[in-house]
């Protein structure tokens, strides 16, 4: 039986056919060049597969997939599997722009299922959140530069809740009942403040209006209620120590 938010569950309420010109980014269907082994769409369930399981490396993938009969299922798969280096070319091949593409279309797809929600489906958010929070690098330091990744050099030193660690900060937007709205993500040394605008630009895109934003005193500032009052989204109201009428902003 396919349980409530199971991957099975999941991959069999996502059409992917729509965004096949990403999946099938420089790869043939015919030709001179060699043929396409595994579907993409396989190998693109497997990387959310991944993402939904937290699994830290490719390797750690591949010997999930091997072991479960499963999770090979789930994916598309068969009694073969493909290796570790075979995800990390699949994943320079799409690269940053695609997966960013591949993440819009998944969104609209997850807001078109949610029924039940008529003012999400009409793209009006009555209430939401901003949060941030430390994501560590799966990654050693550069022997020549310890501020930086060795295997993920865009991976950098910032002060988290537990002192310094190597990784990155990411911006989240939920709604009121949990549902992820976007994210985006930064070095570790980038403060928070400064991913305001560009987090509202990534996450709500031009099709997507928010009628309440709550943050933390974290976001708090008069750059950052700047740069909000620029999108000229409906109201956000940020809470600190204490709130105060003046910091809910009129964004009409």
């Amino acid at each position: 039986m396919e349980e409530a938010g199971s991957p099975k569950l999941l991959f069999a309420n996502v059409d992917l056919k729509p965004i096949r010109s990403v999946t099938w980014r420089d790869l043939h269907m015919d030709g001179p060049s060699k043929p396409v082994m595994y579907d993409p769409e396989w190998d693109l369930r497997a990387l959310m597969l991944r993402q939904l399981l937290q699994i830290p490396y490719f390797k750690d993938l591949v010997q999930l997939l091997r072991r479960s009969a499963y999770f090979r299922e789930v994916c598309g798969y068969k009694d073969k599997v493909p290796t570790a280096a075979h995800f990390s070319q699949t994943k320079r091949r799409i690269g940053k722009d695609g997966f960013k593409a591949i993440e819009c279309y998944l969104r609209r797809e997850a807001n078109r299922l949610r029924l039940q929600y008529p003012m999400l489906a009409a793209g009006l958010i009555q209430a939401a959140c901003f949060d941030g929070t430390d994501l560590k690098a799966w990654s050693s330091r550069a022997p020549k530069d310890n501020t930086r990744g060795l295997g993920d050099p865009e991976a950098r030193v910032g002060r988290g809740p537990e002192g310094y660690y190597l990784g990155y900060r990411s911006l989240l937007l939920i709604d009121m009942e949990g549902f992820p709205l976007g994210h985006v993500e930064a070095p570790a040394n980038v403060n928070e403040k400064e991913l305001v605008e560009p987090f509202l630009n990534e996450a709500l895109g031009g099709d997507m209006e928010v009628e309440l934003a709550a943050g933390d005193s974290q976001l708090e500032s008069e750059r950052g209620f700047s740069k909000l009052m620029k999108r000229g989204r409906s109201r956000m109201l940020f809470h600190g120590e204490s709130l105060k009428e003046e910091q809910t902003l009129q964004m009409s």
